[in-house]
């Protein structure tokens, strides 16, 4: 049986073996949620986690480069497990970011995202990656510095 979806979440410098391991019939054609992040293997600095990336390109464009036929959206990459699902707060619903190239597998993760509990926000194509990924750098600071995990990001729009 093929899967309908795949979840990538891996350390960033496996995503790619990951998704050869996984194999392009899988892989091919079917949205992937790209929860990864291009962490460096040295520690944060002051709470500051480092990339292996660049701001003028992400790990989501490079997988994208590799895998042309993969259907990859960015989601789930600024958040810890225990809020992905049903995430509870006094303001409302946090807000996932997303990106990706396909905008039909962008509308499976986004029914995804709704049944779980966020509000979507669409950046866009693949290149709005490079701009999702650092907020897990922001994410994690409050972790490092006060063990504090229990948090999302929410943005705000004016009426």
């Amino acid at each position: 049986m093929m899967p309908l979806f795949m979840v990538l979440a891996v350390k960033g410098t496996a995503a790619p073996d990951a998704l050869r391991a996984a194999g392009m019939a899988n892989v091919a054609g079917k949205p992937v949620i790209d929860a990864t992040n291009p962490i460096a293997d040295s520690p944060p600095v002051n709470g500051v986690l480092k990339f292996f990336t660049s701001l003028d390109e992400s790990l989501m464009e490079r997988l994208q480069r590799e895998f042309a036929d993969a259907r990859l959206v960015k989601a789930f990459n600024s958040v810890g497990n225990p809020l992905m699902v049903n995430p509870q707060f006094a303001g409302g619903k946090p807000t996932m970011f997303i990106c990706g190239n396909n905008e039909a597998a962008k509308k499976i993760v986004s029914d995804i995202l709704d049944q779980f509990g966020w509000e979507i926000a669409d950046m866009g194509k693949v290149e709005a990656a490079r701009a999702i990924e650092p907020l897990c750098m922001l994410w994690c600071i409050p972790g490092f510095l006060r063990n504090d995990w229990t948090h999302a990001f929410k943005l705000l729009r004016q009426e």
